[in-house]
């Protein structure tokens, strides 16, 4: 009962995702690994599904692994620069067969319809095709690239159509020049263009690691385009893949691409956990979209619900139902980042006592310590001061510190005004905190 419940609680949370999702447009980027160890089935079964909910869905795939048994096959070395393969003669033909029978081999993959698996049902059409148009990388620096290439233009018009025709599009490391020469690629340069042409609404990589870190070596869930370029500031800091990835993701934001994904190739399930779970299981990186602070408004219950009720339910602010919020929506102030709630306070003013009560300061977790809640008390601040404010006080029974960091000083449920004290909740036992508003 216990798991039927929680698996009903997160179809009614992924709602929103689906509806948003439908009819947008996902490139998604992987490497030969991916299918070499055998990982891409259970992949199939997450895109049959995004696919299934109106998705529009482009594969990048790499050939890397597969280029590289067919090299050892011939006695032969490969050569890297920088991480770039140099792709000699011989080089770009093993390139071709790893990534034509790859293609082949994720086409047939997509089209399992067994009974009774995630397939079962399912009608995935693939189209390949000369979408890509490259050139050569050239001598750089004294080495000689040969059939190594840079993307020169995607054809975004003849995707859109494959796409519209329901297809799935499946673009190899692999670009053609208008003289007909063959060039190698990478397949974060394929899968980035693409999606930058594309004006995706997200591009995804596959990585062999969980994501980008921070300072402290620890998983970076959400990164600002700015964020993601100031870590990219010690490389050795990131992972091998995500060095290559990140600067990626930082060039596609900033061209138009709403949301960039890396996720942990490894991790069975990562794509369906990184989209439908508000927490994710990677690292996101979106542009650098300003947060919007303004006054709520009745539309802005369901977000304020979403940011408060778990602090409620940890007890960290004194519950509120949605009739209460509605009725007193006027005492409220909301961040949006990119449309969404991700933060809010409350002002209630004692104007005969010249005070007012600050309340309901909360920010949703994934953008925690950022300087949000700072940007709530100064804006309640100026608020209160505009209103003749001369001291703020609230209660706090989990973040007095926060607090007190800032200015504020605990003093006894006597010092608060006479109507608020009738309203205390000794039960709950709130710490008292204030704070002179008097300018000198």
């Amino acid at each position: 009962m216990k798991n039927s419940q929680e698996f009903v609680a997160w179809f009614r949370a992924a709602t929103p995702y689906i509806h948003g999702f439908r009819g947008q447009t996902f490139v998604v980027a992987f490497g030969g690994e991916v299918v070499a160890d055998g990982k891409f089935v259970a992949l199939t079964h997450d895109l049959n599904l995004l696919q299934s909910l109106g998705v529009r869905l482009v594969l990048v795939h790499g050939a890397r692994p597969q280029t590289e048994t067919r090299l050892s096959q011939r006695g032969l070395t490969p050569h890297y620069v920088d991480g770039i393969r140099v792709t000699d003669g011989v080089a770009l033909d093993c390139v071709i067969e790893a990534s034509g029978t790859l293609g082949v081999e994720i086409s047939a993959l997509l089209s399992m319809g067994i009974a009774e698996s995630p397939m079962a049902g399912s009608a995935i059409r693939v189209a390949t095709g000369n979408f890509v148009t490259a050139r050569p990388v050239g001598v750089v620096e004294g080495v000689d690239f040969q059939y190594t290439g840079r993307v020169r233009k995607i054809d975004a018009v003849g995707i859109e159509r494959r796409l519209e025709d329901g297809e799935i599009v499946l673009l190899p490391p692999l670009g053609y020049s208008p003289t007909g020469e063959i060039y190698n690629l990478t397949v974060e340069e394929v899968a980035t263009t693409a999606a930058v042409a594309l004006q995706a609404a997200k591009l995804i990589f596959l990585t062999d690691t969980p994501g980008a870190v921070n300072a402290h070596g620890e998983l970076a869930s959400a990164l600002s385009a700015q964020q993601a370029e100031n870590l990219l500031q010690d490389t050795e800091q990131q992972p091998e893949d995500i060095r290559f990835y990140l600067p990626c993701a930082v060039r596609a934001c900033r061209q138009g691409v709403a949301r960039v994904h890396l996720l942990d190739r490894h991790r069975d399930g990562a794509v369906l956990l990184e989209l439908f779970t508000s927490d994710g299981v990677g690292t996101l990186v979106t542009p650098d979209i300003p947060d919007v602070l303004r006054a709520a408004t009745l539309e802005d219950v369901p977000g304020l619900l979403a940011v408060i009720e778990p602090l409620e339910a940890e007890g960290a602010l004194v519950k509120r139902d949605r009739v209460l919020l509605e009725t007193e929506i006027e005492r409220f102030t909301v961040l949006l980042h990119d449309g969404r709630v991700i933060g809010c306070v409350a002002l209630y003013p004692y104007p005969e006592e010249g005070c007012a009560e600050l309340a309901c300061l909360a920010v949703t977790p994934e953008f925690r310590n950022r300087g949000r809640g700072d940007v709530l008390l100064r804006h309640v601040v100026e608020q209160a001061q505009a209103l003749g404010i001369n001291q703020l006080f609230l209660l706090s029974a989990r973040t007095g510190q926060w607090f007190a960091e800032r200015g504020f000083e605990e003093t006894e449920v006597s010092a608060l005004p006479a109507g608020r004290q009738q309203l205390y909740n000794y039960r709950r036992r709130s710490k008292v905190f204030v704070k002179s508003l008097r300018t000198e």
